[in-house]
């Protein structure tokens, strides 16, 4: 926790839960990524948290922005991010959202079948297009894998980027992503080695591309130890050599945990500890925040968030945690071994760390009449 955030809640009287961000967290992370790989673009995936601080704040640094709605790059737009910076990042996209990032200067769409660069071509000739490959298919290292929604296979894409350039769009590069908070730095090395060969054969049937698209995925720290940046870095920037020798391709990149999830920490209440029967060891602790309140990453337990009380950690126990709602898959870790202290109880407050990252937006708007958390800037 920043000494920044560290303060905002001593004084704060907000009532929970709600999210405080620290924005020079937000900001140390981008220069920390920009430096460490001068060679690619940055193009913040904005889903992570699409808060219009952090936007400003990163448009400020010169980042590009991965919009995966016209939501999303409307929002860019009343920033001041020029459309040049965009890209259409979904590979689901409606043809009148297309027409109007088209009409408004996007000028970079994604697509992964034929149907969506049908659409594109329609409504958006000349554009710059994308193809995103799948790789990693059963989410080997990630936490929160990607699994088969988005993506298609190495052969189809080597098709779909001929037809772009018949249907009078520009094949400018491919795209994968090997699974978000990834573990593992040699999932981008078998796809580096994917993309590479299709670069061979396009190029061989006229089609040169520019871009690689190495997507995001770089982890955040919550409870366990994480490599370093530099181990994903180096490993990407080995294997770019490897498969494309001295002249790389343009090579974007589209982190968003990894920007924003240590910017944040979550103030959330104790609402009510118990116990199922008497003698019982394991508590069962009631937060006010849960699956519906934004943290819908504990689903099947993948994100395993590191809670903090004002009793320390020196007597500790184990619990089951579990939000506020009247739905019983609004629990948040049963099968993991979790342990909060004995002096729990009700009134408590609490923070939920590294929560800058997918947490607000995936808020209900008033499931079972909880509002969704409010978010603060330090």
């Amino acid at each position: 926790m920043t000494p920044k955030i560290s303060a905002f809640l001593k004084e704060a009287e907000h009532d929970s839960p709600f999210l405080v961000v620290d924005l020079d967290v937000v900001e140390n992370s981008y220069n920390q990524l920009h430096s460490s790989f001068e060679e690619a673009k940055i193009y913040y995936a904005m889903k992570a948290n699409p808060a219009r601080p952090i936007l400003e704040r990163l448009n400020k640094l010169g980042s590009c922005f991965d919009a995966a709605s016209i939501g999303e790059i409307e929002e860019c737009l009343a920033i001041g991010v020029d459309p040049s910076r965009i890209s259409f990042g979904n590979t689901l996209k409606k043809k009148s959202d297309i027409k109007k990032a088209f009409d408004a200067g996007v000028n970079l769409f994604v697509f992964d079948c034929i149907e969506e660069l049908d659409k594109i071509a329609e409504v958006a000739p000349g554009a710059k297009v994308y193809c995103r490959i799948l790789v990693n298919r059963h989410g080997a290292g990630a936490s929160w894998p990607l699994s088969r929604k988005f993506g298609c296979s190495s052969s189809m894409a080597h098709d779909l980027l001929l037809q772009a350039k018949s249907k009078g769009l520009v094949p400018y590069g491919l795209s994968f992503h090997v699974g978000s908070q990834q573990m593992d730095p040699a999932h981008w090395g078998k796809a580096l080695t994917d993309v590479s060969i299709l670069f061979d054969a396009l190029r061989e049937l006229g089609v040169k591309l520019e871009m690689v698209n190495i997507g995001g995925g770089f982890p955040a720290h919550y409870q366990d130890d994480i490599p370093e940046l530099s181990d994903f870095i180096d490993f990407i920037k080995e294997h770019l050599t490897q498969s494309f020798g001295d002249v790389w391709p343009e090579v974007f990149m589209e982190p968003g945990r990894y920007m924003v999830a240590e910017a944040g920490v979550l103030q959330s209440e104790v609402v009510c500890v118990s116990i199922k029967d008497f003698g019982e060891e394991v508590r069962w602790v009631y937060l006010d925040i849960g699956k519906f309140g934004g943290l819908a990453e504990t689903i099947e337990e993948s994100i395993v968030y590191k809670i903090v009380t004002e009793h320390g950690e020196d007597d500790m126990g184990p619990v089951i945690v579990a939000g506020p709602t009247c739905d019983s898959c609004d629990t948040l870790y049963e099968r993991t071994l979790y342990h909060l202290p004995h002096a729990l109880k009700a009134g408590d407050k609490v923070q939920v760390m590294s929560a800058g990252a997918y947490t607000t937006m995936y808020a209900s708007q008033g499931f079972n009449g909880f509002a969704p958390p409010k978010e603060y800037f330090v």
